[in-house]
């Protein structure tokens, strides 16, 4: 937790943020809650978001990986997704989360894989896969986020590169 670490974004997004002064890798992280339980987003687009997270320190009292921690790296990254789907224009605010949890788990790294299952003009739904090391699935979950415009008074809450 809290090593810097290099998200793979296409070019095309990141010079539309640049261009408007945001810290792209800033916007787009797990925010505090997700840095607090060592999300890490590897690679972003709106086709594809891929992030991990350790089943340590994220675990329930039976020693498994709680399944609330999925549920926080599951709504990260069809986030992301939604975020990158929506451009600089729109803000995606989730608006309904499912989960379904397959194993536990009790050691190890976690990694999951969003992507869209419909990307439209004002919301945007993503399934992601969560899976332990052995490539097993742990979790499947759907996002669907609402895609609102940006409003006067959100630039506040964006972190712009210094």
């Amino acid at each position: 937790m809290g090593e810097q670490h290099t998200v793979k974004f296409p070019q095309e997004v990141v010079d539309e943020y640049a261009s408007l002064g945001v810290d792209l890798p800033a916007l787009f992280s797990a925010g505090h809650l997700g840095t607090r339980m060592g999300v890490q987003i590897v690679e972003a687009s709106a086709e594809r978001v891929v992030g991990t997270m350790p089943v340590e320190g994220n675990t329930q009292p039976y020693g498994l990986l709680h399944g609330g921690a999925s549920a926080v790296l599951a709504e990260t990254l069809g986030s992301v997704g939604a975020m990158l789907h929506g451009g600089s224009s729109k803000i995606a605010v989730g608006v309904d989360l499912n989960c379904t949890h397959h194993r536990g788990v009790r050691s190890g790294l976690v990694t999951g894989v969003a992507t869209p299952v419909h990307r439209g003009r004002s919301t945007a739904t993503y399934e992601i896969v969560i899976s332990e090391e052995n490539g097993k699935r742990v979790c499947t979950a759907r996002l669907t986020c609402l895609l609102r415009e940006v409003r006067p008074g959100d630039e506040a809450h964006l972190r712009t590169a210094d």
